[in-house]
């Protein structure tokens, strides 16, 4: 009974709606589903993107309120109407009304114009939104669902909203004269707050990235560089700049910034298929036709919502005690001529390695991207102190600046072998390429690898900054690989026959005897544990990916096993 209990309660924030106003009708309620499409800035010609389901990745802004979104937007028709009206209202505090009252107290005896204040909202449903319209340069105007957004703000997704604004601070200011420049209204900026709340590591299950959320394809369509180095989908400025073209595009081919952000949203292609099916260019008229996907009908609302509450948060029942107002994205800027180990240039700095990350999140490895003078590359530091970082760095030797190396990975390789050839550390290599485990290797792949620097090899003693990456990869769960657990780079798919026909490759690790053994049609884990003289826990030992009561046992599977002495090796 839990489950029902818990909806019924994100249900009871959801305000009770007027009837639409012409043009607009209330959407179909249907059953919650775990996942929402994420916005993802597709391509022009692009369809409506499926829903799927994916574990959210890095910051849980995007996809983890979505779904709570879900819930709380389009209730299940079930819920109890009167418990929903009995709780519909938030109980704002006397906090905002003294503070409101100390602010017309103060200009009253200081003779001064009182700045706008829109007063307290105390019901959604019935606000004026001509009140505020002329302090927006994007088109606001209330519908249900932005009335239902809006409340959804102050309750169920309100954790998520304080995150947003908190934020806000940081990045409005650097992203709204961009924006202007391009001639987008100031206010386009509300796109990115509903997108991934300003986080420039948000990444969807659609693969979305960055403040923007860019796609692989669009992001490569209006220049947006993404490789293994770094990814400028997640750079507030240049993300800022790709989606101010993108959206201007949409806007002189769609005719309205409602159907621009629709276009953001599923395509632009879509929109205007929908337009030209039924004839009209109104999106609210289009909003309650079939073609268009739920959530990009509720686009338009969620970004007029986040909107009217960003720039009022007081008015509609949030204090400024809630936020952590973040500093503002300032910055100074240096030109690198070579790759440089991200804790050489936090040590030039003076600051942590991860103001640097915050400042270059588009640098996806602990070094910089190769440079040379002829195309340097640009590298921020915080601001007011490039003299002294260019004095520091200037001290230190250029052997000493990049500590890692670059290594493709090469039929046979093992991370062991790599390990030792470079004196590494297998934690220190996965937690650089982001590696989950390190069984396998893609052979082609390459691989950041970090090691002491020259100087401390050479002295034979330890070099800290490389025993701190070492240290920090074991804080975060990294955990290392028996050699003998390893499959040499190119084993897996040596032959076609290993991913159909359960070939047998055979070869020895240390002495013992190892045996690849692509999973074949008809096996089991007690079949494969009777053919090679193991027992069934041995198997789920040596090989991860089989969960319990077998479950990733597929055809096509690589296990590896270590054989008793009756293994039948011969049969094929």
């Amino acid at each position: 009974m839990l489950f029902p209990v818990v909806l019924l309660s994100l249900a009871a924030f959801e305000l009770p709606m007027p009837p639409p106003p012409p043009g607009m009708a209330l959407l179909a309620q249907a059953p919650a589903t775990a996942g929402v499409v994420q916005g993802d800035a597709g391509a022009l010609d692009a369809g409506v993107v499926p829903l799927a389901d994916k574990e959210p990745e890095g910051d849980d802004d995007v996809d983890a309120m979505r779904a709570l979104e879900e819930v709380a937007i389009d209730p299940p028709a079930r819920n109890d109407a009167a418990l929903r009206t009995g709780v519909s209202l938030l109980p704002y505090g006397s906090l905002v009304r003294d503070r409101l009252e100390t602010a017309i107290d103060q200009a009253d005896q200081s003779g001064d114009a009182l700045p706008f204040a829109l007063s307290l909202v105390t019901d959604v449903s019935t606000f004026d939104v001509s009140l505020v319209r002329d302090r927006y340069d994007i088109p606001v105007e209330m519908q249900p669902l932005v009335a239902q957004y809006i409340h959804f703000f102050q309750a169920g997704g309100r954790k998520w909203f304080r995150r947003w604004m908190s934020r806000s601070y940081r990045f409005i200011p650097l992203m709204q004269p961009i924006l202007e420049s391009k001639g987008l209204p100031r206010d386009t900026v509300y796109l990115a707050m509903i997108e991934s709340g300003f986080n420039t590591q948000a990444k969807s299950w659609a693969k979305a990235v960055g403040p923007w959320q860019f796609i692989p394809g669009t992001a490569k369509w209006f220049k947006l560089k993404e490789d293994f180095w770094i990814d400028e989908r997640r750079d507030p400025i240049l993300s800022t700049i790709a989606a101010a073209n993108y959206l201007e595009l949409l806007y002189k081919t769609l005719g309205h910034w409602y159907l621009a952000w629709a276009g953001y949203n599923t395509g632009g292609g879509r929109v205007r298929w929908m337009i030209d099916k039924y004839g009209t260019s109104d999106f609210w008229e289009l909003s309650d036709k079939k073609g268009l996907a739920k959530e990009t009908k509720h686009y338009v609302p969620k970004l007029i919502a986040c909107a009217l509450v960003a720039k009022h948060p007081e008015a509609f029942g949030f204090s400024n005690d809630e936020f952590e107002v973040e500093p503002l994205f300032e910055y100074d800027e240096v030109q690198l001529t070579n790759a440089v180990d991200l804790e050489v240039l936090a040590t030039a700095a003076a600051t942590p390695v991860s103001t640097l990350q915050e400042l270059n999140p588009s640098v996806k490895r602990w070094c910089t991207p190769p440079a040379t003078e002829k195309e340097p590359f640009t590298f921020r530091i915080p601001k007011g102190t490039k003299d002294a970082f260019a004095a520091s760095f200037a001290k230190i030797a250029p052997t000493e600046r990049l500590n890692f190396k670059i290594h493709r990975v090469a039929k046979g390789d093992t991370l062991s072998k790599i390990t030792l050839a470079y004196h590494s550390a297998q934690e220190a290599i996965m937690r650089m390429n982001g590696l989950t485990s390190a069984k396998s290797l893609r052979v082609g792949t390459d691989l950041v690898v970090p090691m002491p620097s020259a100087t401390a090899l050479k002295a034979g003693r330890t070099d800290m900054s490389f025993e701190r990456q070492v240290v920090q990869a074991r804080r975060a769960g990294v955990v290392a690989t028996r050699p003998e657990d390893q499959i040499p780079a190119g084993a897996q798919t040596s032959s076609t026959k290993t991913m159909t026909g359960g070939t047998v490759k055979v070869d020895k690790v240390e002495g013992k005897t190892r045996v690849t053994y692509g999973v074949a049609n008809g096996d089991s884990l007690w079949t494969i544990a009777r053919r090679f003289d193991v027992r069934v826990a041995d198997l789920r030992s040596w090989n991860e990916s089989l969960g319990s009561g077998g479950r990733g046992l597929k055809i096509g599977t690589v296990l590896v096993v270590f054989p008793g002495p009756a293994a039948e090796l011969a049969k094929k």
